[in-house]
């Protein structure tokens, strides 16, 4: 298994684009990526920083449901 890759709030959210999420608002430094499906809406938000922590960002997959291999070096 591959460590978490350090990324930026930009680099998540285009990541999440790729899987279908789009960004609906911005907030000061939160941007906040929705995706529908059959199931309902998935909100995500995500800091838009330099570098996120890494606790953030598993929350951020745990939240999306966006494979983890996705964001591992």
């Amino acid at each position: 298994m591959l460590k978490l890759c350090v990324l930026s709030g930009r680099e998540v959210c285009a990541i999440l684009a790729r899987y279908g999420f789009i960004q609906v608002r911005q907030k000061d430094s939160h941007i906040v990526m929705q995706k529908r499906d059959y199931n309902g809406t998935i909100t995500v938000p995500v800091p838009d920083h330099a570098e996120l922590r890494i606790g953030t960002l598993q929350s951020i997959i745990r939240q999306s449901g966006v494979a983890k291999n996705e964001f591992e070096a």
